[in-house]
């Protein structure tokens, strides 16, 4: 967004002054460095930047990227639609329970000066076009500290977001609880977070967007406790600040320690995102989670009728099976050139929003899942994903995840049981790692709570084993209501060169194992172990893949209109029979 819009004057100190009479701009490290405000020295690498550029730029440095600080009202121009914030619950009255000196006049000179009455402002207003609770903190009074009155005005829009049945977006920035109320203040942590639990059970949407500093009592309540979590880059987001665990542990930090993409990495964000793109994202996060307006299973019949309007020849219920050994799909179902989870997540879906994560130790790239479109109604979309080459493999650990992986998955089937979405399971993996840290950090616990908590979900699973089925690395993903196989994919209670040195202490005879085994489709489809076999024309690749996702929407289609038909018992007594069965 072109802030510029929002400054009416001539000149960028004309602006700028105009701006700070009305309390609208940070008097912090945006301000002018030169008496006529025409220059401002940016903090993150001292350059004198024009202070209209660096409007024009979302305050963001052009030369070092640095985030300038930005006042409350200046964040929600940039995210709401013009003329729409209402703000609420203005005025409230102050108090000071500790009787600390000096705070009633700290408070009211810091009114004067910056033009609000608290170090948050809460109201509603659009973004596109959708109605939002919109909470946004200003570290102009007291560092955004939360006090009493920041407490009961975060509370009350949480109230009122849940009540009217509203999204709620909060902007995070805070040194934590206000020290000069003492107590009260530590309380104001237990009592948002109590609102936000009865938001979560109302079913409400909950965004956090961590911004520079979000520390303290914040941290460790209203502020990590979003269904999605954002942070702007090189956010500082922790609990205890930098200075004060050096400072009590004697121990030198690592580099970037605490910053946003710290987070990322360990987990606890799902992505970070620049001001330029913050309102784009946080629209399309609204559309994905807004109950569709009209019934999902006329749109779904609506969709499927425009698929087969098009010219594809094929027949899903009736193709010739390729007489392949089971080796040779072994070898199919483990080739680089085979399409990867996210190659079909794109070809199957649109406007896949990636979510990483685990909220608790590391983001795995072994799993991947987020929200996306199917059709016209929101989907969660998890799958394994390996490389295409070998630095990829590295990075996704050859598909084989992490207990981390799992619990990300795990944390995004529940999200998606909230908001009552569907879910769509891509199943490609050798099988969980089997390395020293996985199981420190409890590699079989994981499997196991996934397979528990699958079996209960009160939304439709469908799990599609896209190239390697590996034992339970593989399951933990495919409880659902039903399995399907691509036609040369694979699925097993181990690897035939495992299954090999396991019973005939001879690994080099897994291509023999592989024929006893029943692990191909066809196997599997006897067994009754899966519900579909989706054809390949004969084997996927990149100039038939079209053909092959086209057919694979149509069933997807069918399989929502008649699991989505089914009441939550329902679904979870299928689930639960299918596998009772066997």
């Amino acid at each position: 967004m072109d802030l510029k819009g929002l400054f009416k004057k001539t000149t960028a100190s004309e602006q700028y002054h105009e701006r700070v009479s009305k309390g609208k701009v940070a008097e912090t490290d945006a301000s002018p460095n030169v008496p006529d405000g025409l220059y401002t020295k940016c903090p993150g690498c001292g350059k004198m930047i024009l202070t209209e550029d660096l409007y024009a730029n979302n305050m963001v440095c052009p030369k070092c990227e640095h985030y300038f600080k930005l006042d409350a009202h200046t964040r929600i121009a940039m995210v709401a639609d013009a003329d729409t914030f209402e703000e609420w619950d203005a005025g409230l009255e102050e108090k000071n329970p500790c009787d600390f000196a000096g705070y009633e006049e700290k408070v009211e000179g810091l009114k004067r000066k910056v033009g609000i009455d608290e170090a948050i402002v809460t109201g509603k207003a659009k973004i596109d076009g959708r109605d939002v609770v919109l909470g946004v903190c200003d570290t102009r009074f007291l560092m955004g500290s939360m006090g009493q009155v920041v407490g009961e005005k975060m509370t009350r829009a949480v109230e009122r977001a849940t009540e009217q049945k509203l999204p709620l977006i909060v902007f995070t920035c805070s040194g934590g609880a206000r020290m000069q109320e003492g107590i009260v203040s530590l309380m104001q942590m237990a009592k948002t977070s109590a609102a936000l639990k009865k938001h979560d059970e109302a079913g409400g949407l909950y965004i956090t967007v961590l911004t520079d500093p979000t520390t303290g009592g914040v941290t460790a309540s209203f502020a990590m406790l979003g269904d999605v979590i954002l942070a702007e880059p090189g956010a500082l987001v922790g609990f205890a600040g930098p200075r004060v665990i050096k400072q009590t542990i004697g121990q030198e930090l690592p580099k970037g320690f605490q910053r946003a993409e710290f987070l990322l990495e360990h987990g606890l964000i799902d992505n970070i995102v620049k001001r330029e793109e913050l309102k784009d994202t946080l629209s399309k996060l609204l559309k994905m989670h807004e109950v569709p307006k009209n019934n999902y299973m006329q749109q779904y019949k609506d969709y499927l009728d425009d698929m087969y309007k098009k010219k594809v020849d094929l027949d899903a219920e009736e193709f010739e099976v390729n007489d392949l050994g089971a080796w040779d799909k072994v070898q199919i179902a483990r080739s680089n050139n085979r399409p990867t989870a996210l190659d079909y997540i794109y070809l199957l879906t649109k406007d896949f929003y990636e979510c990483h994560g685990d909220r608790a130790f590391s983001d795995d790239g072994a799993i991947v899942g987020g929200v996306a479109m199917f059709g016209r109604q929101p989907v969660t979309v998890i799958g394994h994903q390996k490389g295409i080459n070998t630095k990829e493999n590295i990075l996704r650990n050859f598909g084989m995840p992490n207990p981390e992986g799992y619990r990300k998955a795990l944390r995004l089937m529940k999200q998606a049981e909230k908001f009552k979405r569907p879910i769509i399971c891509l199943v490609d993996t050798p099988g969980a790692y089997c390395g020293l840290g996985a199981e420190e950090r409890g590699q079989g616990e994981a499997i196991a709570r996934n397979l528990f908590e699958m079996a209960d979900l009160n939304v439709p699973v469908l799990s599609i084993v896209i190239g390697e089925g590996g034992s339970g690395g593989a399951l933990a993903l495919a409880v659902a209501n039903e399995v399907w196989m691509m036609e040369n994919s694979i699925y097993s209670i181990l690897s035939p060169e495992g299954f090999a040195s396991i019973l005939w202490k001879d690994s080099k005879r897994a291509q023999e194992a592989s024929e006893v085994m029943k692990i191909t489709a066809n196997d599997l489809k006897e067994l009754g172990i899966i519900e579909r076999i989706i054809p390949e024309f004969p084997v996927v690749s990149a100039e038939n893949i079209n053909r092959v996702t086209t057919n694979m929407k149509r069933k997807i289609t069918e399989f929502m209109i008649k699991y989505q038909a089914m009441e939550a018992n329902e679904l979870k007594e299928h689930r639960y029979e299918r596998f009772r069965k066997m």
